[in-house]
């Protein structure tokens, strides 16, 4: 057993194989540590989320040695049976790999049983260990930009199903109609771990039109009679709601998600007199506006940018950021272009009447789970507030928010796979400003340098577990960092991390904006 250093909150477990990493997972999970947050499997890893203030890492990995790796976790008395239709765009290639006929590769896929070893990359999505021995195939060279909801495919030894249409470098071999995710059954996902799990061919029935899964109900509920709402006029770049996530839902391949910087929600809520981890609406740059229908008090924070009231007879005058303020029937207020840092937090006292999905309110962009992004016209109910809520004091603004002119500077923890990589990229890393490039989101942004970094270990790595803040680097070199919306496992190794204190500083960084790394101690290798 090795821990690694995934972040001033979070290790990696490095095990020898998938019967050890299933073995700790069912020891922590019968006897779990005081402090653990999260725990998310993979071939041979084990990522785990702690709090520094209730565990250190140190103290961390001295329990974990003494952990039992020979136990095996219980299988599930759940049986499920998958129909697949064997015509996937991979079958051939797959046979040629193996050296048989494409109706063998069929008849092993379907002769054993299958068990879920474990869940990531989407929500719904298992991977399925135990078939035959020769279905080890590689993934994919040059991955697909999307995957049909339903596919089902090959990678290493573990078999899986695309619970929806997404890019991915799975060997695809055939297609179901069975849905993985639903939202309207009490548990969304269909595999869960433990579960075995048996495929079986129907190539030959007549196609059937797949039943779309229920949709989960109306994120928006209608506003009481005499209730105030606040009416979306214009959404900008774009509009979400967000709270702190869903933390604990790693079972389910759900990711935590939530507010991108999260002392700012914390702040907007506290001025208001909400608990802080109450929704918001979370503004990308500016261009935002809303029209309040009754009487509010809302305050906005994050991103430094105008803010403007605009009074139902047309009079209008600026209001300050991270102060509360109240809103009269048919008041407009407009965010306009930041100039420091690109995302506001707007709240509202009492909080929005929000259907939560999975226990948050917040848009997951990747796994799409959760409210939809907000639009014009749409009208969000505020609750009504208790007796007792109290508006808060202002709060002091962040001096030093992202901007396009000036290098952001965040401290990184480096590894766990820092020792995938040449000296030389360890050294560009931190020696070199990275430019963000358009191609950034919530997901992660993206990272471009003069020099690539080059990686020493060339292997295929095993799906790990990953973090808020990794820094992942794909065959080109360039790094890629993962944010509130990263999937719960990759394919790719992490150089290194953002440190927990600059997180919600990352997810303030604008386009074009340049980036340089600074290292700070983390836990590093512990040997067993």
């Amino acid at each position: 057993m090795r821990c690694l250093s995934a972040n001033l909150n979070a290790v990696l477990v490095e095990l020898d194989d998938l019967p050890q990493t299933l073995a700790l997972l069912a020891s922590l999970r019968a006897e779990p540590i005081d402090g653990i947050e999260e725990l998310v499997p993979a071939a041979r890893t084990l990522l785990i989320t702690f709090r520094p203030a209730a565990l250190t890492a140190v103290e961390l990995a001295r329990q974990l040695r003494l952990r039992n790796l020979d136990a095996r976790e219980t299988r599930s008395e759940k049986r499920i049976e998958i129909p697949v239709r064997y015509d996937g765009e991979d079958l051939a290639e797959v046979a040629g790999l193996l050296g048989v006929s494409p109706e063998e590769v069929v008849r092993r896929h379907t002769g054993s049983d299958y068990t879920v070893a474990f869940t990531g990359f989407a929500p719904g999505f298992a991977y399925l260990s135990g078939g035959h021995p020769s279905l080890d195939v590689p993934r994919r060279k040059v991955p697909r930009t999307r995957i049909p909801a339903g596919a089902v495919g090959l990678a290493g030894s573990f078999s899986g199903v695309y619970p929806q249409a997404s890019p991915g470098g799975w060997q695809i071999i055939g297609v179901t109609d069975t849905p993985m995710w639903d939202l309207s059954r009490a548990t969304p996902a269909l595999l869960q771990p433990g579960d075995t799990v048996r495929f079986v061919d129907v190539t030959a029935s007549p196609a059937t039109l797949p039943v779309p899964p229920s949709e989960a109900p109306s994120a928006f509920a209608a506003a009481a009679p005499g209730g105030c709402a606040l009416e979306i006029r214009a959404a900008g770049v774009q509009a979400l709601l967000q709270d702190r996530g869903r933390p604990g839902q790693a079972r389910q391949g759900v990711s935590v998600s939530g507010a991108m910087d999260q002392r700012a929600l914390q702040a907007a809520n506290r001025l208001v007199g909400n608990a802080t981890d109450t929704a918001c609406i979370e503004v990308a740059y500016g261009g935002f506006q809303l029209v309040c229908r009754g009487e509010a008090v809302l305050a906005v924070t994050g991103a430094d940018g105008p803010l403007t009231l605009t009074r139902a007879d047309g009079a209008r005058w600026p209001l300050p950021r991270y102060q509360p303020f109240a809103l009269a029937d048919g008041d407009m207020l407009s965010l306009g272009e930041p100039v420091a840092g690109i995302r506001s937090y707007v709240a509202v006292r009492g909080g929005f009447a929000v259907a939560p999905v999975l226990g948050s309110c917040s848009s997951d962009t990747l796994a799409r789970i959760g409210p939809p992004a907000l639009a014009a016209g749409d009208a969000l109910p505020v609750r009504a507030v208790h007796v007792g809520a109290v508006v808060g004091a202002p709060e002091t603004p962040p001096a030093d928010l992202p901007t396009v002119q000036e290098e952001v500077v965040l401290d990184i923890v480096p590894g766990p796979r820092a020792d995938w990589f040449t000296p030389e990229a360890i050294a560009q890393l931190c020696g070199q400003p990275w430019q963000v490039t358009p191609q950034s989101n919530r997901v992660g942004l993206r990272l471009a340098g003069d020099r690539p970094m080059e990686r020493a270990n060339l292997s295929e790595l095993p799906s790990e577990g990953t973090a808020r803040g990794s820094i992942q680097v794909p065959p080109s070199g360039q790094p890629v960092l993962f944010l509130a919306d990263h999937p719960l496992t990759g394919g790719y190794p992490v150089i290194a991390s953002v440190a927990t204190h600059h997180l919600d500083r990352a997810g303030q960084i604008p386009v074009n904006a340049r980036v340089r790394f600074q290292p700070v101690a983390g836990l590093g290798p512990v040997e067993h």
